[in-house]
């Protein structure tokens, strides 16, 4: 395969848990509950009517701990995503560098040898994308996470470049 250059019409996507607003949140959530847990006397925990609940005081605060501990692991952590084209073989290069996964977690494809891209809609907050081979192999590791959003924007991108690439879009 000759080596393609890279487009400015395809950029490099990254992204990084320090840079996940959700990851900053459930940190921050937790460490809430985790610090009123441990300012709120559990004896003192009644409304109005007199009813008390001691045992919900030691429940949040742990359950903070825990967020804010989970939340605190991926931001030392800081696993990344993304994807780019290779500028020296031409090639599509994706990874996904996650806690738990051993070996490769990385797969690279020249886009002469791509055949489909699914974009399917599971569900109001989640797309499933996938990438197929001339063979009709899905890639390992790629997804809607490789990618910038729109992915449907993406791939047309893909597509202009590379006009055999057949785009599916479900809904």
């Amino acid at each position: 395969m000759t080596a393609t250059p890279a487009s400015d019409d395809i950029p490099h996507y990254e992204r990084s848990t320090r840079t996940d607003y959700r990851i900053w949140l459930l940190f921050l959530v937790g460490m809430a509950f985790a610090v009123t847990g441990s300012l709120v006397d559990p004896a003192q925990n009644c409304n109005d009517s007199g009813e008390c609940a001691p045992w919900l005081v030691p429940v949040a605060k742990w359950m903070g701990v825990i967020f804010a501990l989970g939340a605190g692991g991926q931001l030392l952590g800081n696993p990344r995503r993304g994807s780019r084209l290779d500028p020296e073989t031409g090639d599509l290069v994706w990874w996904q560098n996650r806690f738990g996964v051993t070996g490769n977690n990385e797969g690279r494809i020249h886009p002469g040898k791509i055949g489909r891209i699914l974009i399917a809609q599971r569900d109001e907050q989640d797309d499933l994308v996938r990438l197929y081979d001339r063979d009709g192999k899905a890639q390992a590791f790629f997804d809607n996470e490789v990618i910038p959003w729109p992915y449907e924007t993406w791939a047309a991108r893909l597509q202009r470049r590379w006009p055999h690439i057949v785009v599916e879009k479900k809904d």
